[in-house]
């Protein structure tokens, strides 16, 4: 197959083009700054085009010409206070990679959505693929995932001949990715020996808001359901997610420390604060979202898929915390490097 990724060196892409290539699948990566043609990188065919330009559905629709394919891995995280720019990236660049997918006639579109598309949740019961999307309200991020998903139901009646598939992972995590989500979720307010004694499960102490529970899944497993998504022609969501959920003993667990449960309020006043006079690059609302967002079930993945992830929830964060402590990164990706 020859598959086009957009967003091809970032966090999910770089990974779904190792498992395309790995398959034997002919790659074309997309992206706003092309990466150096160095491992894992070379060998591909790049483009560099920004889909928030207005043009870019122009640009992209040769370049989709003939794929078997398109994986839309694109999305912006920053800078967290342009609110005008992310939502021209994730929305409007978004309706334009599905567009140029439409115009060009590519059979196949892989969506890397969010767990972040769904309602709060009411409990810690599994939610499937057929929950509320109606978002966060106070998370951007998550509004930009509805709204996408909502132009996505449109697009499905009006090209029924393209077969979309909308994946939904929980926290996406690997080690190359370590640099990136430093930058765009920490800052440096954490120094590197913490990161040192959570990598060796040592920390002394583990503040955390009171009610946080955690899924996350492996970049590799989600870039393996990305790439069978395509293969098979998949319709519908899935919900991606590794066993097990990951409560306040279980990060404990990990990272070593006692526990000490803050109360939401507090802990979303000082990130707020904190943003506020970029200090951290996180806005208040990405702890709303990770406070809220439903537990997933992923049956659904599992039978219709045949995916199993290959690495659980506690060895995915026990790779990224290892990642944060070495400075990992891809050295060769914009988005990724060290």
């Amino acid at each position: 197959m020859r598959i086009v990724i957009v967003g091809a060196s970032g966090n999910v892409g770089t990974a779904v083009l190792r498992a395309a290539r790995t398959a034997g699948h002919t790659v074309v990566g997309v992206s706003r700054r092309v990466p150096q043609q160095a491992e894992p990188y070379d060998g591909v065919r790049w483009e560099s085009i920004d889909i928030a330009c207005s043009d870019s559905t122009t640009r992209l629709r040769p370049i989709f010409g003939g794929a078997d394919a398109v994986v839309h891995a694109g999305w912006a995280i920053q800078p967290s206070h342009d609110q005008g720019y992310l939502r021209s990236v994730n929305v409007d660049g978004s309706r334009a990679v599905f567009e140029a997918v439409a115009r060009a006639g590519v059979p196949r579109l892989v969506y890397l959505s969010s767990v972040g598309t769904y309602a709060p949740r009411q409990s810690l019961t599994p939610v499937d693929e057929n929950h509320a999307r109606t978002g966060v309200r106070t998370s951007s991020y998550s509004l930009h995932k509805v709204e996408v998903e909502s132009f996505l139901d449109t697009f499905e009646v009006t090209h029924p001949d393209v077969a979309v598939a909308r994946l939904r992972p929980g926290l996406i995590l690997q080690r190359d990715a370590a640099s990136e989500i430093r930058r765009y979720f920490l800052g440096a307010l954490v120094p590197r020996p913490l990161w040192n004694l959570a990598s060796n499960g040592k920390l002394p102490v583990l503040p955390l808001p009171r009610g946080l529970v955690l899924q996350f899944v492996h970049s590799t497993d989600v870039a393996t359901a990305a790439i069978a998504a395509a293969e098979q022609s998949y319709r519908g969501a899935l919900n991606l997610a590794a066993e097990p959920v990951l409560d306040s003993a279980d990060l404990s667990a990990v990272l070593g420390g006692r526990v000490v449960e803050l109360p939401a309020p507090v802990v979303r006043a000082a990130v707020a604060a904190g943003w506020r006079i970029r200090l951290l690059p996180t806005s208040p609302g990405w702890l709303d979202l990770a406070l809220s967002v439903p537990v997933l079930r992923t049956d659904r993945a599992r039978s219709d898929l045949g995916w199993t992830p290959t690495t659980d929830a506690h060895d995915t964060l026990r790779d990224l915390v290892a990642g944060l402590a070495d400075r990992a990164g891809v050295a060769a990706s914009p988005a990724l490097h060290p």
